[in-house]
C-alpha cells in the first residue's frame, strides 16, 4: 500500500493574515453563495472542521481545502482559525485531490434532515429566531423548515412533488384557515393550485381576501382574489453584479427572483416610510 498523499504534521490556530488561498482549489465557483449563513453558523456554534493548509519557506501557510470556511472566518472578524498543517507540500495535482476530497466527503444535510432538526429545536426553545440563532441559520430558512412540518399532509405531498413551493404552501394554508382555528382542507388545496402561478405579491393579495371573508365559499374568494392579485409589471434595468447578488439573495430566501426583488423594494419603503405595512 503506498503512502497517503496527505500527512497532517500539527493543527493548531493560525493567524488569518499569516494564510493565503493556494493553487489547487476545488471550487472555483459562487465560492461566496450563502457565506454569510456559514459565517453566523461559525460564529454561534465554531469551527468543528479545521482547514487544511501546507507552510512555505516564509513561514506563511497556503490554504489548501476550506476556502469558504476560511472566507467566513475573515468576514465575522476572527483573528486566528483552526487548521491542519501538513507534514510536506504538495504540487498543484495533489492539491486539487486533497481539496477534491474533502467536499465530496462532507455530505451536505438533506432538506428532511433539516426539517427534523428544526423542528425539534422549536419544540424545545418556543420560538424560530431561538432556533436560529442556536443553528447560526437565516431566520426565513428556519421559518420555512419548521412550518413545513405544520403543513397539512396534501400539501406537505405537493411540496415534495414541486407543485408548490413552501410559501405557496403556507400561505395557502393560513388563507384556508377557520374562525375556530381549523384548516378547511379542500380549500387549502384550492387555494395552492391557485396560487402557484401568481406572484408572491398576488398570494399575498389573496391571502388578505381569505382572511377578509371567511364566510365565503373558496370559489367565491379565488373569484375576489384573482381581482385582487392583479399587480402591475414593471421593467428595470439592472447592473451584472446587482443581478448576481439578487439571484442569490433569492436562492437563499428560497423563492423566485421577481419575488424576492418585490420583497426588497417593499422592504425598502417601508423603511423610507413610503410604505405602510400589511399583514399578511
Amino acid at each position: 500500500m503506498s503512502d497517503p498523499i496527505a500527512k497532517i504534521k500539527e493543527t493548531k490556530d493560525i493567524p488569518l493574515d499569516l494564510i493565503e488561498i493556494g493553487i489547487g482549489q476545488f471550487r472555483t465557483r459562487n465560492v461566496e453563495k450563502n457565506i454569510d449563513e456559514l459565517a453566523e453558523n461559525i460564529r454561534t456554534v465554531g469551527l468543528l472542521n479545521p482547514i487544511t493548509v501546507v507552510e512555505n519557506k516564509e513561514g506563511k501557510y497556503e490554504l489548501i481545502a476550506g476556502q469558504r470556511r476560511f472566507l467566513a472566518h475573515k468576514q465575522i472578524g476572527a483573528d486566528t482559525i483552526r487548521a491542519n498543517i501538513l507534514e510536506k507540500d504538495l504540487d498543484e495535482y495533489e492539491r486539487k485531490i486533497i481539496s477534491v476530497t474533502e467536499n465530496i466527503t462532507i455530505t451536505p444535510p438533506s432538506r428532511e434532515d433539516y426539517i427534523d432538526a428544526c423542528t425539534a429545536l422549536y419544540r424545545k426553545y418556543g420560538t424560530i429566531r431561538a432556533v436560529a440563532e442556536k443553528l447560526g441559520l437565516n431566520y426565513s430558512t428556519v421559518s420555512d423548515y419548521v412550518h413545513y412540518d405544520q403543513l397539512i399532509e396534501p400539501l406537505k405531498e405537493f411540496v415534495d412533488k414541486g407543485v408548490v413551493d413552501l410559501k405557496t404552501a403556507k400561505r395557502a394554508q393560513e388563507a384556508a384557515v377557520s374562525y375556530e382555528g381549523g384548516i378547511d382542507e379542500e380549500a387549502a388545496i384550492a387555494y395552492a393550485k391557485e396560487m402557484r402561478t401568481m406572484s408572491g405579491e398576488g398570494q399575498k393579495r389573496m391571502l388578505n381576501v381569505a382572511k377578509k371573508m371567511m364566510d365565503a365559499e373558496p370559489a367565491e374568494i379565488i373569484e375576489k382574489g384573482r381581482e385582487q392579485a392583479a399587480v402591475t409589471t414593471l421593467r428595470i434595468v439592472i447592473a451584472n453584479d446587482i443581478n448576481d447578488s439578487l439571484k442569490q439573495y433569492a436562492d437563499t430566501e428560497g423563492t423566485k427572483t421577481d419575488d424576492a426583488a418585490s420583497t426588497l423594494i417593499e422592504e425598502g419603503l417601508e423603511q423610507k416610510g413610503y410604505l405602510k405595512k400589511t399583514n399578511s
